[in-house]
């Protein structure tokens, strides 16, 4: 096993592995890849997930604000990029301009993103400025009330060992993680940020979306990778109780469109 979150290549090929075999058959369930489409990802990271859709003769926009990701994206990507096949954009996705985008997506991405995102409803809201008349989005995300769903895994203390420990208190939380020394600030935002499937259906409803497809998941597909354990959906009995769900679903992917 290596770590997962800092060998950035490995990562990089890992994330790039993942959507050639899980996110890109999830889309094209609905909607075909066509050469040229155009496709936005927020927080894309060093871009591995845009190489598969690149691979597939698609456009790719990412949009980074850590500034280490994008260099790596830059090296990774180099000839796709000198070829016009993927662009970077380095910003807070608050923050960037219509103009850089240039133009609308027939594919939005958002991969384990919108559980670190403030003001979820606005962004999913903002999104639909950006895509094209059959355009979707996707969204993969771990449910907050999931074992790990406080991403504690990427602590260097014995917590990144217990399940479900983010639920606690956050003052009894934010303590423990004091007491640790492991990144206080970095997990107790996502306390803030973390997003359970019904609200993220609210969300989506609210703003004006319909819910094109779903897919929870007992074992993220990603944790072949980083506990060797392959992925499996979960069990549908499961998947359709509210709330309990969120306890035991590691990963939750959806495919959502405007409302016509």
């Amino acid at each position: 096993m290596f770590e997962f979150h800092e060998d950035r290549k490995r990562y990089f090929d890992i994330q790039l592995w993942n959507a050639e075999k899980f996110v890109i058959p999830f889309i094209t369930k609905v909607l075909p890849l066509n050469k040229g489409m155009r496709v936005l990802e927020i927080g894309c990271g060093e871009g591995g997930v845009l190489k598969a859709f690149i691979n597939q003769g698609c456009i790719g926009v990412g949009v980074e604000m850590d500034e280490s990701r994008i260099i790596n994206a830059k090296e990774y990507l180099k000839d796709d990029i000198e070829q016009g096949k993927i662009s970077f954009i380095l910003n807070d996705i608050y923050k960037v301009q219509a103009s850089e985008l240039e133009n609308l997506f027939d594919v939005i991405i958002l991969k384990d993103v919108i559980e670190h995102i403030h003001h979820q409803e606005k962004l999913i809201g903002w999104m639909k400025n950006y895509l094209t008349k059959s355009g979707v989005i996707f969204f993969g995300f771990p449910p907050w009330q999931m074992p790990f769903g406080g991403h504690q895994q990427m602590c260097t203390s014995w917590v990144r060992n217990i399940p479900w420990v983010h639920l606690l208190p956050k003052s009894i939380y934010g303590w423990l993680l004091k007491k640790t020394k492991d990144g206080h600030d970095a997990f107790l935002e996502i306390k803030e940020t973390g997003i359970s499937i019904e609200r993220f259906e609210k969300i989506c409803k609210n703003q004006g979306f319909i819910i094109f497809n779903k897919v929870h998941f007992l074992i993220n597909p990603i944790y072949e990778w980083k506990f060797g354990w392959q992925g499996r959906k979960q069990l549908k009995l499961i998947s359709a109780i509210p709330w309990v769900r969120n306890f035991f679903t590691t990963c939750a992917y959806y495919l959502i469109k405007v409302r016509d």
